[in-house]
Order: structure tokens, then C-alpha cells, then sequence
């Protein structure tokens, strides 16, 4: 049995609730929050499949199942990074107002302790939440963050090849 951790990050952002459930349910346009991928859902409602997909479409970083979506509050779903095979996590993006703001936690559940996905959520949870924050406040990501997704979009060709979308139908 793998043993598994929790991950929990926070933070409180300037925004309407409306506005930041947009920017974390969106499907019409890429989620510059969460590294500029497209969510693409069979539906918004527990039990259907997910995938975040490159903005060209070629490949699927994630793959999941919608557990819960209760708008604008709390939206929860299994997790798995395509090009690792490490087991299954859980995402919670729950939010909370607040008299000045909303806060946003990001909780991650049955992390496998040591799995590069453990190493990638770690770093990346603290990277989505700040990418919102900035994206909902400010209307765009930070520059550092604007050239990462633009090398991103020229780099696809390295992701490895059981990323391609051929290989995850939804």
C-alpha cells in the first residue's frame, strides 16, 4: 500500500466569488491558473470525466472524475498526472468568503509520499494559487508566468508520448 500525504495551501484573493469559480471551472478558453491548460469535462457533475489538455489540444496533462461541484463554493475532483503512473490523488478547490476577500484553499488528498506528483503539487499548488490571485486582481498572470506558458506552448513536442489525446478519450 502507498503511503500518502495532504497537502492544504491557501490564499486570500481580492475577487468575487464568482469571478475566481470562473477562473477555476472555466472550459471556454484555457485556465491560466492552473499552467494555461483547457479543462475539458463531459459535464460539471459528480461522476463525469475530466481531462486538462495543452491549448493546442494535442495532449492530456490530467485525467479525473468530478466528485463534487457545489458553485461557487467547492469543486473536487480525482486527479492523475498522464505522463506519470503514479496513483490516483484527490484536488479540493474550496472557497470561503471572507469580510475582505475570498480565501481560496487548494487541498490535496492521498498525495503519494515521494511520487513526482508529490513533488509537482507541492511546488504547483503554491504556483496555481498565486497565478489566481494575480489572473482575478490584476486580470493576467504575472510576466515570469506569461513567458513560462509561451515556452510551454512551443515545447509541446517534449511532453512524452503517452500524453497524446489518442491515448486518453473521454
Amino acid at each position: 500500500m502507498t503511503e500518502t500525504s495532504r497537502l492544504v495551501s491557501k490564499i486570500v484573493i481580492n475577487g468575487s466569488l464568482e469571478a475566481i469559480w470562473r477562473e477555476l471551472t472555466k472550459n471556454d478558453e484555457p485556465q491560466a491558473a492552473v499552467f494555461n491548460a483547457w479543462l475539458h469535462a463531459q459535464a460539471l457533475v459528480p461522476g463525469a470525466s475530466l481531462q486538462m489538455r495543452t491549448a493546442d489540444g494535442r495532449n492530456v496533462l490530467v485525467i479525473g472524475k468530478v466528485m463534487e461541484y457545489e458553485p461557487p463554493y467547492r469543486f473536487v475532483h480525482s486527479f492523475r498526472f498522464t505522463q506519470y503512473d503514479d496513483p490516483e490523488s484527490v484536488v479540493c478547490y474550496q472557497l470561503t468568503q471572507l469580510e475582505h476577500g475570498v480565501e481560496v484553499s487548494l487541498i490535496v488528498e492521498n498525495l503519494p509520499v515521494g511520487s513526482r506528483t508529490a513533488k509537482d503539487m507541492t511546488g504547483g499548488s503554491t504556483m496555481i494559487l498565486n497565478t489566481l490571485k494575480a489572473v482575478v486582481e490584476t486580470g493576467k498572470p504575472a510576466f515570469g508566468t506569461r513567458v513560462m506558458y509561451f515556452l510551454f506552448s512551443k515545447l509541446g513536442f517534449v511532453l512524452p508520448a503517452k500524453t497524446r489525446v489518442e491515448h486518453w478519450p473521454l
